[in-house]
């Protein structure tokens, strides 16, 4: 005999607002500015998750025994019309006959409501009790943690020693808002989130109720990508936005008064170089200098001579891969006041922490080493959460906002993040020692070599030298296109840092625009290459590139 549809198989579900939910979780704290803001520590889980990353629109509490008495095909039915995306999910403690009372604030949504969540499924009579049975020989708990017993208040430094694995567990199974028994993180695709009563938009408006309110404001999904990047540089908070330019932007606009002054390095990416010439001094008053990246005298007369907001910087730079003394810059910055925020994307933060050196702010391109599979644009900031709140706000007003899917991708890619950037460390390094010596190539720039100008200062501050190496051909333009295009296995493209190997002519690609008189100011000469390794194998990659020399 078969049992149709859930109502009549299971009591009604009990849904939560309050992130309180089991009587003994302190509430989230919200930020002071802005929209709310769910900020989990990376070092803040208890009973499996994060403390104040549980400040989601609503918590859906199951019967006991819910997920494991659903049929295969009602298990799919379900996470198709949003079990998997039901924010901060978790399974009742209440027994049927009732052990177990519910906790004071608990508040059962009506029938309707939950017949809509759920659709019918049948059950054959036996079934449930059959799986209940199992389920209790194997071992698994009715309570709310769907995390393992012995996660609970742990730290990730206390069991976690590499970045490879904070980087697959970290913002997931070591405390996610997101609460299935997934392994992976579900997407949540949705443009805004409701209020059960006026109320609780009011609680809202006045801090006391979490929400996202509206998807430019956050998503569940976007906030396990930002604490997977927190765990890993170290930081407080993390913003995630829409491109690498945007949050560079962001920040810029946010972090720099009206009138003030930013020092900056002549090798950058060409982009923001373009948005503070041509934008932010013009339209806002505010001034800057450029500076050689190693030039510590340089930065210290800016210092002395302006009042200096902001010292912004790639390490290791684009396209020559110069390195700046981060411990030292922000020393001298911070004695004047100023923030300094570094560009870490060419180093990715497994071959270097910027802020554990001393920077105020670590910035990444996350569609380059970070997501690392070519195919999702996104950027991101990290530091502390009073000043990433600042250029939170802004990410406000101007947008730029990350779709759940692509953050899907980011998350997906940092869990190779750890084994993709060792093994394009390893190629990069052997193949700069291999170009230095071929006589058809006239000079590389690779931190990892001896004769890089900051070579020991890369040493001291990373711990790998990344996978891109920029090198000058021994011709002109034509014959270095000529090598470009005899090469087998790099695409010709932008961009770096993904699995396939890519390679551009920066005089073609990012600068043709330009006269070959403005492009030299730049250093861009006309033979140089930049060369990104993929995870293809040394041999074929060796291989592809020698032959390609002897074209030439």
């Amino acid at each position: 005999m078969a049992v149709s549809g859930c109502a009549s198989a299971f009591r009604p579900f009990e849904c939560r607002s309050d992130p309180d939910f089991s009587g003994r979780f302190p509430r989230p704290e919200f930020p002071t500015s802005g929209a709310a803001r769910f900020s989990a520590k990376a070092n803040s889980v208890t009973q499996g998750f994060p403390v104040g990353s549980l400040s989601s629109s609503l918590i859906f509490r199951f019967p006991p025994n819910f997920v494991r008495q659903l049929s295969t095909k009602a298990r799919r039915n379900c996470s198709n019309i949003g079990v998997a995306q039901i924010v901060a999910a978790s399974w009742s403690n209440n027994q049927q006959g009732g052990s177990t009372s519910p906790t004071p604030a608990a508040k059962a949504v009506d029938a309707a409501a939950s017949a809509s969540v759920v659709a019918p499924v049948e059950f054959e009579t036996g079934v449930v009790e059959e799986k209940v049975a199992a389920a209790v020989e194997s071992g698994f708990s009715d309570g709310v943690n769907v995390q393992p017993d012995d996660l609970v208040d742990a730290k990730y430094s206390s069991f976690l020693t590499c970045d490879g694995s904070v980087a697959i567990h970290a913002g997931e199974r070591l405390g996610r808002g997101i609460v299935t028994d997934a392994i992976t993180t579900p997407v949540v695709n949705t443009s805004a989130y409701f209020f059960k009563k006026t109320q609780e938009l009011i609680d809202f408006k006045e801090k006391r109720h979490a929400s996202f309110e509206y998807g430019r404001y956050g998503n569940p999904t976007t906030v396990v990508a930002e604490e997977k990047i927190s765990a890993l540089e170290g930081a407080e908070s993390t913003l995630i936005t829409a491109s690498g330019m945007c949050v560079s932007t962001c920040m810029l606009w946010a972090l720099v008064p009206a009138g003030g002054h930013i020092v900056t390095t002549t090798d950058c990416y060409r982009k923001t170089r373009v948005f503070i010439e041509r934008v932010l001094i013009p339209k806002t008053g505010i001034t800057a200098t450029v500076i050689d990246p190693a030039d510590v005298g340089a930065l210290e007369a800016a210092l002395n001579k302006k009042q200096v907001s902001l010292f912004f910087t790639e390490s290791p730079t684009n396209p020559f891969l110069r390195c700046v003394d981060i411990e030292l810059v922000s020393k001298l910055c911070h004695e004047k006041g100023a923030l300094v925020c570094v560009d870490g994307t060419f180093a990715s933060p497994i071959n270097q922490k910027a802020l554990a050196l001393g920077a105020d702010l670590v910035l990444h391109s996350l569609t380059k080493y970070i997501a690392g599979h070519n195919d999702v644009l996104g950027g991101c900031i990290s530091g502390p959460e009073k000043l990433v709140s600042v250029v939170r706000d802004m990410h406000h007003i101007l947008g730029g906002t990350l779709n759940p899917n692509a953050a899907y991708l980011i998350i997906r890619g940092m869990k190779t993040l750890d084994l993709r950037v060792h093994q394009q460390n390893s190629t990069a390094s052997r193949m700069a020692e291999i170009l230095e010596a071929h006589p058809k190539v006239r000079r590389v720039y690779y931190p990892g070599l001896a004769s890089h100008p900051e070579h020991h200062l890369a040493k001291r501050q990373m711990t790998g030298f990344g996978g891109v190496v920029s090198f000058e051909v021994d011709g002109e333009l034509y014959t270095t296109a000529k090598f470009v295009d005899a090469l087998r296995i790099p695409y010709i493209a932008p961009s770096f840092g993904g699995c396939e190997s890519i390679v551009d002519q920066p005089a073609i690609m990012s600068y043709w625009d330009l006269p070959q008189s403005e492009r030299a100011k730049y250093g861009i000469v006309d033979n140089l290459v930049r060369f990104s390794f993929g995870v293809e194998g040394f041999e074929d990659l060796k291989a592809d590139i020698l032959q390609a020399l002897e074209t030439i």
